[in-house]
């Protein structure tokens, strides 16, 4: 059965998500940039998620994290949470 870990930044706008997502591209820990800005409880862990399998996380993230590269940082991805940056760690599929 397909499984992935990843890691992600939840905030409430695409902008700021984009600004984060450009300070990410340009070199920026991405663990770092979750502990301060991600409104999810998971920012405090650097925005680990740890293992899930498809149909656990809402459909707009399980898209990424079942169908996207692995070791890239995606996003804007628009859930009814807000805006994520997607990060997918590991994948068996």
């Amino acid at each position: 059965m397909a499984k992935a870990k990843a890691r992600h930044i939840l905030v409430d706008s695409e902008d700021t998500c984009k600004e984060l997502k450009a300070r990410i591209d340009g070199g920026e820990d991405f663990a770092a940039i979750a502990k301060e800005y991600s409104k999810c409880p998971s920012g405090r862990r650097g925005g680990e998620l740890g293992e899930f399998f498809p149909g656990q996380m809402v459909p707009e993230f399980d898209t990424v994290c079942f169908n996207e590269a692995v070791g890239v940082v995606h996003g804007p991805v628009k859930t009814q949470f807000g805006y994520h940056l997607v990060e997918v760690t590991e994948r068996q599929d």
